[in-house]
C-alpha cells in the first residue's frame, strides 16, 4: 500500500476554511439559534470556523438537472502561493440524514434505539456504522507523511492531522486526509479541481477514481463482526494489504468453531463516469470571497440519473500544499520519501543550499515552531508558525440532506434543466460572516427557450435573534419578483446575446413592477408570478407585507421557458438599498447554447441537444479556458470584394495574419447552401492545437451533394477547410480539426459530376428530339406510318 495515495498536503492558518453555500453547507450546524455551531464533531471534521455553516433546509434536485456549486476558500487556489486541490464529491444512502439533534451518534449500539444506530433517526448520519467500524479497525497506511506528529493508534483514525484519533460521527479520519483513497467508500466522485490540471495528474485521478475502479479490501466473514459486537470482544486488525489479509487467522467462535478465512476482495466500481478535472480558478489568501471576475468560486454540476434518492448529501474539500513539498506533494513516493517521525525527512536545508548539519545548526528542519538562524553571523534567531499538521491541511464542508428525484415524464428531451436558489442567511456582512447574506443562486442565468428552470429555496426561523434583517427576528425569507420598467438605457449585458434582446425590469431600480395580468415574466402564468412574490400562493391571510407567516420553503416546480428576453428581478424583503442587496438576472436567448471549463487536460463541450461537441484531447490548449458553443440558423457568405480589398491591405501592413497555414481564406474559398446550423466557437481570440481538437456536427444534405466545412474567423475572414482537416463527413456527421475559435457550418451544394451527367443526357435528348423531327419533316410518309400503327392498336 506504501505510495498508492496522493497525499493532500496543506498549508494554513488555525483559522483557515472552506464553505459551501449553494447548496447550503452545515459546517455540522443543524438547527442551531447561536451564531456557533453547537457541536464540531457532530457529522464530519471540517477544521473551520465554528460560525460558519447555514442551519438545515432541504432541497430537491431532478436528474439531468445543472446544479450551481458555490463556495468560499480561504487561503487562495489557483494562485502561485501554495498548491490547491478541490475534491467535490456526493453521497446517497438509506438512512442518510441530518437528524434532529446536535449530538455526535454514539459508537455503541446500546445507546441508540433498537440497538441500532443506523435507523436512530433522532443522529444525523451521513457515513455508517460498519463504515466506521471497519475504518476503526483497519491498519493504518504506514507508508503515509507523519512528520513530527505522534499517532496515537496504529488503525486508520490516525492521521498526521488527526494523530489522536478522534472521532466525528462516522467519518473515517484516514479517508477524510487523502484522495484517492484504497478502500472501499460511499462518496462518488463529482470534479477534481486543481492548481495544476496537469495531463499525468488528471488522467492518474480520472483512472483511479472509485467511479470506475473498485478497491481491493480484506473481506471478513459477516459473522465475525456481529458475535464480536455481541460479546464485545475485540476485532482483530483488518489488513489492507493481500498478503496480510490472507495470512489472517481469525479463530474460533464462542463455541470453538472456527471462523472462515478473510478474504482479499475488490469492490464494484460505482459504474459512473470518472469525475472532471480542470484548472482552478484564481482566488486571494485570506480572504473568503469571490473570484477575479466577481462572482462566487463555483461549479456547475449535472446530477446524474443513476441515483434517485430522497437522502443525499455532497461534499467539498479543500486541500493546500506548500510549497517546500515537490511537486505540490502530487508525487506518491512523497510518503514514502518523508515517511517517519523525524523532523529531517522533508529535506527543508538543501532548499536554501545548506548541507544537513548546517540545516540542523540554524533551524531550517521541518518542525513544530522551528527558530531559524536567517543571517549566519548573527545570534538571533527567528521563530516560525508552523504546525507540522497543518502543513498539508485538509478543509472540509457539506451540505444538509437533499434529494434526487427523476424528472417529469413530460420534459423534453434535449432540454436543459437550470436550478436556481438563494443563498445566505439573516444578519449583516458580519454577523453572517464566514457566512453570507441573501443573494439568488446563481446570480446569473442563462439559458434558451424551451429550456426549464426549477425555482426553490429554504431557509431557517432558528437564526440568531438579533441578527439584523427585515421582518420577524431570526427568520429566513425570500420571494422573486420583476423589478420596474426600464426607465433609462443603461443594463450592462451578460454576454453578447443580449444586445438586441427585450430586457424587462430596471436592475438600478429598487422598486418592483406593477404587476397586471399582462406582465410578462420568463412568460410564466400570472399565478406563478403572484405565487413567486408571496412565496406560498396557498397562503391566506396572516402577515405577509414582510413574508412573517409565509414558509421557509418555496417550490414553483419545473417551468418552460418560452419568452426570450433578458429579465432583472429582486426580492421585496431582503433587498435593502446600502445594506444588502437580493437581486438576479435571467437571458433567455433562442439559439442553443452551452458554457464549460476545460483544462490542459482535455475534454468536452456538447451542446444539449446534440447538435454540435467541441472534443479537446488532452494538451490541446496549454491552459484552462472557459468555452462557449452557440448554434444559429443562418448561412455563412464569403466576404464582399470590399471586405477582402481591406483585409489584403491590413496583411500587407502585417495587422492580420493567416487563419492558418492549410485554410483557404481568398477568393478561392468554397460556397454554398447551408446543410447545418452554424456553430460559433468562443472565446472567437482562442488558439488550440488543430492536431487535437475536433469539432462534431450534425447536417442534412442529400446524397447526391457535395459537403465542405466553412468557417469565419475571430476577424472576421471567410474560409473554408482543406480536406485532410475533414476526419468524417458522413450519414448526416462531420468532424473536423480545428486551431480557433470561430463561426462554422457545414455548407452544400450539388455533385458536380451528376450536374455533367445531367447536362449531356438533356443535350443527347435535345440532339435525338432535333433530328428526329428534321428526319420525319423530310420524310412524312414514315411519319404516317408510325401514326397508324398506334392507330391501330
Amino acid at each position: 500500500m506504501k505510495g498508492w495515495s496522493v497525499i493532500l498536503l496543506l498549508v494554513a492558518l488555525v483559522a483557515g476554511d472552506v464553505y459551501l453555500h449553494g447548496p447550503r453547507g452545515s459546517n455540522n450546524r443543524l438547527n442551531e439559534r447561536g451564531r456557533e455551531r453547537a457541536n464540531a464533531n457532530r457529522l464530519f471534521d471540517s477544521q473551520n470556523n465554528n460560525r460558519g455553516g447555514y442551519n438545515q433546509g432541504s432541497l430537491v434536485y431532478y436528474e439531468g438537472s445543472i446544479v450551481n456549486i458555490e463556495w468560499t476558500n480561504q487561503h487562495s487556489c489557483g494562485d502561485p502561493n501554495n498548491h490547491c486541490e478541490i475534491i467535490i464529491q456526493y453521497m446517497c444512502g438509506e438512512y442518510t440524514r441530518d437528524g434532529t439533534t446536535t449530538r455526535t451518534i454514539p459508537e455503541r449500539r446500546d445507546q441508540c434505539e433498537d440497538w441500532n444506530c443506523d435507523t436512530d433517526l433522532e443522529f444525523g448520519m451521513h457515513e455508517n456504522y460498519a463504515y466506521y467500524r471497519n475504518c476503526k479497525n483497519r491498519d493504518r497506511n504506514q507508508g503515509l507523511f507523519t512528520a513530527d506528529q505522534n499517532l496515537n493508534r496504529d488503525d486508520a483514525r490516525s492521521t498526521r492531522q488527526n494523530p489522536n484519533g478522534q472521532r466525528r460521527g462516522y467519518e473515517c479520519p484516514e479517508e477524510r486526509d487523502y484522495y484517492p483513497y484504497w478502500s472501499p467508500t460511499p462518496w462518488m466522485d463529482i470534479a477534481i479541481i486543481s492548481n495544476n490540471a496537469s495531463v499525468a495528474r488528471c488522467e492518474y485521478y480520472k483512472t483511479n477514481s472509485e467511479n470506475v475502479l473498485g478497491r481491493f479490501y480484506c473481506k471478513y466473514p459477516d459473522v465475525y463482526f456481529l458475535n464480536k459486537e455481541i460479546t464485545n470482544r475485540g476485532i482483530k486488525d483488518i489488513p489492507i494489504t493481500k498478503a496480510a489479509c490472507e495470512a489472517t487467522n481469525l479463530g474460533t467462535d464462542g463455541n470453538g468453531n472456527a471462523y472462515e478465512s478473510p478474504v482479499w476482495v475488490q469492490a464494484d466500481p460505482f459504474g459512473i463516469p470518472a469525475p472532471e478535472c480542470i484548472d482552478a480558478d484564481w482566488s486571494r489568501d485570506n480572504h473568503n470571497g469571490n473570484g477575479i471576475d466577481g462572482f462566487p468560486l463555483s461549479f456547475n454540476w449535472t446530477v446524474p440519473s443513476h441515483t434517485i434518492s430522497d437522502n443525499c448529501a455532497l461534499r467539498l474539500r479543500y486541500n493546500i500544499t506548500t510549497g517546500e513539498f515537490a511537486e505540490g506533494g502530487f508525487d506518491p513516493a512523497i510518503n514514502d520519501d518523508l515517511n517517519g517521525n523525524q523532523a529531517t525527512d522533508l529535506d527543508v536545508a538543501t532548499q536554501f543550499g545548506l548541507t544537513a548539519t548546517e540545516g540542523e545548526d540554524r533551524g531550517y528542519v521541518f518542525e513544530g515552531n522551528p527558530q531559524v538562524e536567517v543571517f549566519a553571523d548573527s545570534d538571533v534567531d527567528m521563530q516560525l508558525a508552523i504546525n507540522t499538521a497543518q502543513y498539508g491541511r485538509t478543509f472540509q464542508d457539506r451540505t444538509h440532506v437533499f434529494a434526487i428525484r427523476k424528472k417529469p415524464e413530460d420534459v423534453v428531451e434535449g432540454q436543459n434543466i437550470y436550478n436556481l436558489n438563494v443563498r445566505g442567511k439573516r444578519g449583516n456582512i458580519v454577523q453572517t460572516y464566514p457566512g453570507v447574506e441573501y443573494d439568488f443562486q446563481p446570480n446569473r442565468v442563462q439559458m434558451k427557450t424551451g429550456d426549464y428552470i426549477h425555482i426553490q429555496w429554504t431557509g431557517s426561523d432558528t437564526n440568531p435573534g438579533n441578527n439584523d434583517g427585515q421582518g420577524r427576528q431570526g427568520t429566513d425569507r425570500s420571494n422573486m419578483i420583476l423589478l420596474r420598467n426600464i426607465t433609462y438605457d443603461k443594463e450592462g449585458a451578460l454576454s453578447e446575446q443580449t444586445h438586441n434582446m427585450s430586457q424587462q425590469g430596471q436592475w438600478a431600480s429598487n422598486y418592483p413592477i406593477y404587476i397586471t395580468n399582462t406582465t410578462s415574466f420568463l412568460g410564466l402564468p400570472n399565478a406563478d408570478i403572484i405565487a413567486a412574490a408571496f412565496i406560498e400562493q396557498t397562503q391566506f391571510g396572516g402577515d405577509m407585507e414582510e413574508l412573517d407567516d409565509a414558509g421557509t420553503y418555496y417550490n414553483m416546480g419545473l417551468r418552460r421557458i418560452t419568452d426570450p428576453g433578458v429579465y432583472n428581478y429582486m426580492s421585496t424583503r431582503n433587498n435593502n438599498f446600502s445594506n444588502r442587496s437580493q437581486k438576479g438576472k435571467i437571458v433567455i436567448t433562442q439559439s442553443p447554447f452551452v458554457a464549460k471549463k476545460v483544462g490542459v487536460a482535455g475534454g468536452e463541450v456538447a451542446l444539449p441537444n446534440g447538435e454540435a461537441t467541441l472534443v479537446l484531447d488532452p494538451a490541446a490548449i496549454s491552459e484552462a479556458v472557459m468555452f462557449y458553443l452557440e448554434a444559429t440558423d443562418a448561412t455563412l457568405t464569403q466576404n464582399t470584394e470590399e471586405e477582402q480589398a481591406a483585409r489584403r491591405k491590413r496583411r500587407e501592413a502585417g495587422d492580420e495574419n493567416d487563419v492558418d497555414d492549410d485554410v483557404k481564406t481568398a477568393d478561392d474559398a468554397e460556397t454554398g447552401d447551408k446543410a447545418s446550423s452554424i456553430v460559433g466557437v468562443f472565446p472567437l481570440d482562442v488558439r488550440t492545437d488543430k492536431a487535437k481538437t475536433h469539432l462534431e456536427m450534425l447536417f442534412e444534405a442529400d446524397a447526391a451533394d457535395t459537403t465542405f466545412v466553412a468557417m469565419v474567423s475571430d476577424q472576421g475572414t471567410y474560409a473554408s477547410l482543406p480536406p485532410e482537416r475533414i476526419e468524417e463527413m458522413g450519414s448526416g456527421k462531420a468532424k473536423f480539426r480545428i486551431s480557433s475559435g470561430g463561426k462554422y457550418q457545414v455548407l452544400k451544394y450539388p455533385y458536380v459530376p451528376v450536374i455533367i451527367a445531367f447536362c449531356i443526357l438533356a443535350i443527347v435528348l435535345a440532339a435525338l428530339f432535333i433530328g428526329m423531327a428534321i428526319y420525319f419533316k423530310q420524310n412524312p410518309d414514315a411519319w404516317y406510318r408510325i401514326k397508324k400503327n398506334f392507330t391501330d392498336v
